[in-house]
């Protein structure tokens, strides 16, 4: 659909895909006078499959929680917003949350709310990359398990 580019506030999370044990690196950001846009991006990883975020929203049932204002993906959309939103407001351990990154996002899909969520009014999804090597490393690292006792898992694999 198109590439943004942006700096700011970054929240780099680590993400359940799938259950048991895939996961996946997400990053979280706004655009806009106000933040009225967010950017959800999963961030692309050697050995790991590219995340299909609409999918992964989808699993969860959001439309249980969100509703639907008949705009097609506004359930999937706001279950989105809210996982970014959540990991800068409420950090779990591991969160890794840079004050002033630069950034670019493939899009491959946006959603128009047609309303506010989380302070939103669009959301855009799409593969997400860190300018700063360093920066994408420190993201990426976010799967490796912490050391401990056992066989090292794959990498997007749960430890065993």
């Amino acid at each position: 659909m198109g590439r943004l580019t942006g700096e700011g506030r970054v929240t780099v999370v680590r993400l359940l895909q799938r259950w048991p044990g895939r996961y996946g690196v997400v990053a979280y950001t706004t655009q806009g006078a106000y933040g009225e846009t967010a950017l959800v991006g999963y961030v692309s990883v050697p050995g790991v499959a590219d995340l299909s975020l609409m999918d992964v929203a989808a699993r969860h049932q959001p439309a249980l929680m969100y509703g639907s204002t008949g705009a097609e993906g506004f359930a999937e959309a706001c279950w989105l917003i809210s996982v970014g939103w959540s990991a800068r407001t409420v950090p779990k351990p591991g969160t890794l949350e840079l004050p002033h990154a630069v950034w670019a996002m493939e899009v491959e899909r946006t959603v128009e709310l047609g309303g506010v969520m989380y302070g939103h009014t669009r959301l855009h999804v799409g593969r997400f990359t860190l300018a700063d090597p360093a920066d994408q490393a420190r993201a990426r690292a976010l799967l490796n398990p912490a050391p401990g006792p056992g066989p090292d898992p794959g990498p997007g694999d749960a430890p065993r």
